[in-house]
């Protein structure tokens, strides 16, 4: 269990995020949305669409974001977020949750939504994904049924906010000298600048690999899997998770800039859950 509050690995900011309204008139809604800034989002749904909140928000506020589920790792944070953010608000369109029975009677929204939840964290493919699942208000900490797979950790705190990246020079440095800096440690052959490699995070490792060549070293033993969930450096032998070596590539402003227009309304949230 992550300590409260506490930062984010390194690198891009994605999150799918559960909201609660605490209007007394709507009490009870709740809402799914995505962002790459929950300090900000939070506060553009209670300023209403104006601000940039969505239309689903608007206007039925105070709302707090309670829950949020982060970690995507930037490779194909665009894509496999998107379709989370989708499949949570609307499980029963989604062939992947088909075995996630509807709304009861009974049930709150805020329950089903993270019964919902609790399977999602399940199933492929998010369930190959190096996530975390942070509740930002502990009074609605509830415990997930079934619980989430042993490498997603359970955090605590006030909305998280991305270190820095470390510098890629950091990495490299020290390992010029261990052989050539434009060969992929693996297969030898030559590393393309549009495809940054990844390197082993220890100092003294020489390891500088294509993404595919390592990620079908680390699935030796689950060649059935398509994303690896964590490995064995073949240089220096430790232990290795996938999502840290995938966000220590790092990112520039024109990809900050860009995961700020995915934030923008989607069309789904014209569609009532």
């Amino acid at each position: 269990m992550a300590p409260e509050g506490g930062a984010v690995r390194a690198g891009r900011f994605f999150g799918v995020y559960l909201l609660y309204c605490l209007n007394p008139k709507h009490r009870g809604r709740v809402y799914v949305g995505f962002t790459v800034n929950p300090a900000r989002r939070v506060q553009q749904h209670n300023g209403g669409r104006k601000k940039g909140g969505a239309w689903r928000t608007s206007g039925r506020g105070p709302w707090e974001m309670v829950l949020i589920v982060h970690g995507f790792p930037s490779a194909v944070a665009a894509l496999r977020v998107r379709k989370f953010e989708w499949a949570w608000q609307h499980p029963r369109a989604s062939r992947r949750l088909s075995h996630v029975g509807p709304r009861l009677r009974s049930e709150a929204a805020f329950d089903f939504h993270l019964r919902v939840l609790a399977q999602m964290l399940r199933t492929p493919p998010w369930a190959r994904l190096p996530l975390t699942l942070r509740w930002l208000r502990q009074d609605f900490c509830r415990d997930l049924c079934p619980p989430p797979p042993p490498h997603v950790p359970l955090a605590f705190g006030p909305p998280p906010r991305a270190l820095a990246p470390k510098p890629r020079a950091a990495l490299v440095a020290g390992k010029s000298d261990r052989g050539s800096e434009n060969s992929c440690t693996l297969c030898a052959r030559a590393l393309q600048d549009e495809e940054p490699p990844l390197y082993c995070p220890h100092s003294d490792c020489p390891l500088k690999a294509h993404v595919i060549c390592l990620a079908e070293e680390f699935l030796r033993e689950e060649p059935e899997q398509l994303l690896p969930l964590e490995g064995q450096c073949p240089c220096c032998k430790n232990s290795l998770l996938w999502g840290d070596l995938i966000s220590l590539c790092g990112m520039s402003t024109e990809e900050e800039e860009e995961d700020s227009e995915l934030e923008q309304e989607h069309w789904t949230d014209m569609l009532e859950i």
